[in-house]
Parts: structure tokens; sequence; C-alpha cells
């Protein structure tokens, strides 16, 4: 066995100690559902240290997000459900099966083809499982499903929702449903974006405005529960064309965001170490102050 093997197999070993009688007891009370906010913790460490290239962190997070894997597995092994080794056979068929370039006779010599080849598979994996779920529907007497696979099946509607979006555009893209270029997205966002500016002319009185200073919720107003409706439909509408945007870009929707919000941290980070030095806080100083510290922060960050 080689040195990795050995390893993986010590991990294995020691997470099967940790829910074995006379282990970790903390580990024995997990279940399912309650190790599945530790998951979804674990991974956005992971996109954090590669944000940051923090090489030295990555090691050490993806171990924290391996340990998602081997968690599950164990406890799928204890109710006799799957076990570890038949997550690694399905993903080594998988990336066999996904790679006949590679592996077959499939001919794929850009990323473009590769990527293409791939999204045909994945079609194809759907409808053996439709066919599979239709068939195991009549071995045990209950109907078969008889409409056609959706293009959109398997999207977990519990992702991210910019991540959501992204994935569920890509795939009606993939039958044709898409933009025919950046005009036409463009277009749309302006379209989305009068349809919300028309619907704030239901807003009551004074009109939109930013909660007040002070005590929170103090300065809320009172919005009409269909009108608040609307108006998030609209914001969701907007965001779905953002994403789009993105997407014909090839970027990554969550990871532009998440890049935006530690821009805003730093810099606002820098203005209250300004304000610090002088004896003030945020509170204490005017919106202008603030707006001309705002534009110091990004000129340093411009020279640095």
């Amino acid at each position: 066995m080689s040195a990795t093997g050995e390893r993986f197999e010590r991990a294995v070993a020691i997470m099967e100690r940790l829910r074995a009688p006379g282990g970790c007891p903390w580990d024995q009370e997990q279940t399912f559902d309650s190790i599945k906010p530790y998951t979804l913790e674990e991974t956005y460490e992971v996109l954090e240290a590669i944000d940051n290239r923090d090489w030295d962190e990555l090691p050490g997070e993806l171990g924290d997000l391996l340990l998602q894997v081997l968690f599950y597995s164990e406890m799928a092994k204890e109710q006799g459900s799957f076990s570890i080794d038949d997550v690694l056979d399905r993903l080594s068929r998988k990336l066999v099966d996904r790679h006949p370039h590679v592996f077959g006779d499939t001919k794929a010599d850009t990323s473009a083809e590769v990527k293409r080849n791939w999204e045909a598979l994945k079609v194809e994996e759907r409808k053996k499982r439709l066919k599979w779920a239709e068939t195991a529907g009549a071995a045990d007497g209950s109907p078969a499903e008889k409409t056609a696979p959706s293009i959109l099946a398997g999207i977990s509607s519990s992702m991210p929702a910019l991540l959501e979006a992204h994935k569920l555009s890509s795939r009606a893209a993939q039958v044709g449903f898409d933009w025919p270029d950046m005009d036409g997205l463009f277009a749309k966002l302006g379209e989305e974006a009068e349809e919300l500016r028309q619907l704030l002319r239901e807003f009551p009185a004074p009109g939109p405005h930013p909660e007040g200073r002070g005590v929170a919720g103090s300065g809320r107003q009172t919005v009409p529960e269909d009108l608040r409706r609307r108006l998030e439909e609209e914001i969701g509408d907007l965001f779905f064309v953002l994403v789009n945007i993105a997407r014909y870009l090839a970027l990554d929707p969550e990871s532009a965001l998440r890049k935006t919000n530690r821009k805003f941290r730093r810099r606002f980070h820098w203005m209250e170490q300004r304000l610090h030095e002088n004896g003030n806080t945020p509170e204490s100083v005017s919106m202008q102050e603030l707006e001309s510290l705002w534009q110091q922060a990004k000129q340093q960050e411009k020279q640095s």
C-alpha cells in the first residue's frame, strides 16, 4: 500500500474509533442533519483560504472538509447504507466515465470540447437515473413516472442562491434557452431595473430611504405586504440577470460577491482606524466625512 493509502486508512480508522463505544461522546451524538452546518462552514473556509492564497492554511481546511466525508460515510456504514469504499468506487467510476478522452476513444483536444462532452455525459446520466427510478417503481408496484426528465433535475435548491441561479441558467442554456449576446443581457438588466423603478412609485411617502442612525429599526417604514412581495420579486429578477452576465463572462458570481464583501470590509476597517486615531467613531461624524474617508481608502489601495 502507498504512503497516501496508509494515511487515508488511518484517517478512516480514527473516525471509526471516535464513533465506536468508548470513543468521543460528541462525535457519537452527531447525525447527518447535525453535521450539515459544519459541512457548509468548512466549505466556505476552504474557499476563503483559496481566495487569500493562504497555502499554509489550505491543507488544514481541506482536511476539515475531508473529515465531513469521512463522518457521513461512517454514519452511513453504521446504519447499513454505504461505506467510504462505496464513495470512493463511485467517484472513480465517475471520473473514468466522464473522461472518455483520457480513458476511452473519444477525442477532445480543447477544454471547450471536454466541457461539451462532459455536459452530454451528464445528460445521459440523468436519463439513466430516471429510467432506473421508473424500473424500481414498476418493480415495487408503484406507478412509473411518464413525464420526460427535467433538464434542471439534480440542481439542489439548498445551495447558495447565486450558485443555484448560475447552475439553473447554465443548464437551461444547454437546450438553447439563453440570451443571444451580452447586448441582450444588458437590455434585460435595463428592463428589470425599469420595472423596479415603476413599482417604487407605489411606495408609501416619502419614499424609500435607509434606516437612520440610532436604535435599530427605529426608522423602518411600513410597507404593504403585497408591495413588499413584489419588490422582493423584482430585486430577485435583477440578481438573476446579473448572475447571467457573470456566467456569460465565465465568472463565478458567488466568488465575485465574496471578493467585493472583503473589499468593503477592508476599506471600512481603514476608515474606522483613521477615525479612532482622531478620537472619533463612524457614528460621531457626518456622512460627508465618511464619504471623504471612503474615497481616501480607495485611493490608498490603488497606491499600495
